[in-house]
């Protein structure tokens, strides 16, 4: 599939997804969403990728829904029953974009820089790990413009941030910069370039994909069904998750690597 607003390149077994509108501050259109979805719907498939980061070209991350271009898409009229559906049909479409960042088997780490604004934020609360550079700003616009968050925020983040910084991120639209963001837990580490920024995220990456797939994409597995669930009901799919792990080929070959004195050569099997 050709893409126009993403680009992609692999460096080994990682991906780097990169959003691709400069120009417009690599605002969310309307091609962003079924790009995006095809992207790490591949991405989930593909062997040879085990780890993914998720960065912007240009001065920015993301600026967010691309208010000018998408509201030539939604439905107009009178706000008939049929209008309401259709409006309904196609926000929920478009969360399924952001919900296959999080459901993708491989780790994805968010490499934030610049404006990280309203969906840029909905986007990098589905991600994994989220690193930022010193001029990052985040923020929640949408009570702003007389909307709601309806991307995954106001669902991911209370898990990630709490429930009162989401709360007031939600209620106040306030910017707030990446020293802020790393207090509430919303970003893991901040550099101060992004050049730094971008080292740092390939070389996680990298110490990601140098582990064993299996034992890597299960843990993420866990961790995500497990965030609803009590203790019990996650410490049981754990046990069904890893015994289906504990005889393959990977397992050996850390056993074997272990006793011979070398690295693991991991095939994901």
């Amino acid at each position: 599939m050709e893409y126009t607003v993403f680009r992609i390149e692999h460096v080994q077994y990682v991906a780097k997804v990169m959003l691709n509108r400069p120009d417009k501050r690599n605002a969310m259109g309307p091609a962003f969403w079924p790009e995006l979805l095809a992207i790490f719907r591949e991405l989930d498939k593909d062997p040879e990728v085990r780890a993914v980061v998720l960065c912007g070209n240009g001065k920015h991350f993301c600026a967010g829904l691309d208010l000018v271009e998408s509201i030539a898409h939604f439905p107009k009229g009178d706000g008939n029953t049929f209008e309401l559906f259709t409006l309904h049909n196609f926000i929920t479409e478009i969360q399924e974009s952001i919900n296959a960042v999080e459901e993708c088997n491989k780790p994805v780490i968010a490499a934030i820089h610049g404006a990280c604004i309203g969906g840029g934020l909905d986007l990098v609360a589905a991600c994994d790990v989220r690193l930022a550079c010193s001029d990052a700003k985040f923020s929640l616009r949408e009570a702003k413009v007389g909307m709601v968050a309806d991307l995954g925020s106001l669902q991911r983040l209370p898990g990630i941030v709490g429930q009162g910084h989401t709360r007031e991120l939600a209620f106040t639209a306030r910017d707030i910069d990446a020293d802020h963001a790393y207090i509430i837990g919303l970003v893991n580490a901040v550099y101060p370039d992004r050049n730094t920024l971008m080292e740092a995220a390939m070389t996680m990456a990298a110490s990601i994909a140098h582990n064993a797939p299996l034992g890597v994409q299960s843990a993420k597995q866990v961790l995500n069904y497990c965030r609803d669930k009590s203790i019990r009901d996650g410490l049981n799919y754990v046990a069904a998750r890893n015994s289906q792990i504990l005889r393959s080929t990977d397992v050996v070959e850390a056993f074997s690597a272990f006793m011979q004195k070398r690295k693991p050569e991991f095939k994901g099997k």
